[in-house]
């Protein structure tokens, strides 16, 4: 007999079923959950993705706090009351969900800035220094040696959105972009009397991270050592610091209990982060629900199918067709059925990943294409775990 002949007669008499209805129920119930069970976790990797992954995505705050002491009735005009000693520094480094502190150099000496022009301007100007890790976007030019009378600057991104849609408009000044900013000099005298010295500053980058005017460390330490004023305290009075998950409950207690202030709109988005693992957890869960009772129908299905065909199975094996291979022909006609699933709940995902990427460029932010590696375990988990209750379902009712 031919192996078509074969195939034709075992499927004549062993999937002959009317209850079509309800394997399309388990299909759909299967589909769904896989498919709600695959985008939970997209969505998790995705907002992870744009809170961590990517270096571009740092405009958006998560995780660099500038931390500082807050200024009461009751300590102000006290002589280094926010100023932060050894010790607080160290206990910060061990506060929950603290990855790393930097600490943020003030200049202690006279910088005058002024530039001539259409824009002309004269003021002081406050500088400070971080470490160069905690910098979001590092220039090539990042670099000063006593001197060189050229330095670069860092300024932050908020200064020049004020200038363009506040102070511009309101002077009748021209709007700048930031390759023109770049191209601009400040003239900075720093010092007083005749040990002042001048230099040519040029902004060679924007920060989003720091609200403030960065210069190199070695040209503030050059200007607190030459220039700087007898007294002035040399401890910090802000510090910088990498958090993990600054929407932990037990940092937030840390800074409350220590008095410790910062600017609360650096954490909505490790609020959005806990809103958003909450709604995928419980996505989740229900999509494991739902898997579940997919699976469990599905498996009912067959056996029912099984069940029904007890006496062509009886016969099949009376004339020589082996329990073994009568199992393979019924996981070969279920399987793809599984698969078909799976596979199409996956290609949903792929288009969610794809639609959410092409959305996150619109605003400025870097998100990959494709799912991560996450979405690629969970369908392997839930594939596996699908294929082997099937299996064993198929060849326990055969056995039967």
């Amino acid at each position: 007999m031919s192996d078509k002949i074969q195939i034709s007669l075992l499927r004549t008499l062993l999937l002959r079923t009317q209850h079509k209805s309800r394997l399309w129920a388990a299909l759909a119930a299967l589909t769904i959950g896989t498919t709600l069970l695959l985008l939970s976790v997209m969505i998790w990797w995705s907002f992870s993705e744009l809170l961590y992954g990517k270096k571009q995505n740092d405009a958006m705050g998560s995780t660099y706090l500038v931390v500082g002491k807050r200024v009461t009735e009751q300590n102000m005009g006290q002589k280094n009351a926010t100023i932060f000693t050894a010790q607080d520094i160290d206990s910060l480094g061990h506060a929950a969900q603290v990855q790393d502190v930097g600490v943020i150099t003030s200049n202690h000496f006279p910088v005058y800035a002024m530039m001539g022009g259409r824009l002309a301007f004269a003021t002081d100007l406050p500088l400070e220094c971080v470490p160069d890790n905690f910098i979001d976007k590092m220039p090539a030019e990042w670099k000063w040696e006593p001197g060189n009378l050229n330095l670069p600057i860092i300024v932050s991104s908020q200064f020049l959105d004020i200038y363009n849609y506040v102070f511009a408009p309101s002077q009748g000044l021209p709007q700048l972009s930031e390759g023109s900013v770049k191209s601009l000099a400040l003239n900075l005298k720093v010092g007083e009397g005749d040990r002042a010295e001048t230099f040519s500053a040029h902004v060679v980058g924007f920060s989003d991270r720091i609200g403030s005017v960065l210069a190199p460390k070695s040209f503030i330490d050059y200007g607190n050592q030459k220039f700087g004023k007898a007294g002035v305290a040399e401890a910090p009075s802000q510090l910088i610091i990498k958090a993990k998950d600054p929407s932990d409950t037990k940092f937030g207690d840390y800074l409350v209990r220590h008095d410790y202030t910062t600017n609360s709109q650096n954490l909505r988005w490790s609020k959005i982060r806990a809103i958003v693992e909450v709604v995928t957890t419980a996505t989740g869960i229900l999509a494991l629900l739902l898997m579940g009772i997919g699976t469990l129908v599905f498996i009912l299905f067959i056996e029912l199918t099984i069940a029904r065909a007890q006496h062509a199975l009886t016969l099949l094996l009376q004339i020589g067709y082996g329990p073994h291979y009568l199992s393979r022909f019924m996981i070969q006609r279920f399987l793809p059925i599984v698969l078909g699933t799976v596979i199409f709940s996956m290609a949903i995902t792929i288009a969610g990943q794809a639609a959410a990427s092409i959305a996150a460029q619109g605003q400025g932010l870097v998100l990959p294409m494709f799912p991560g590696w996450p979405v690629w375990a969970a369908l392997v988990i839930s594939t596996g775990i699908l294929v082997l209750l099937v299996t064993k379902s198929i060849s326990g009712a055969i056995k039967k």
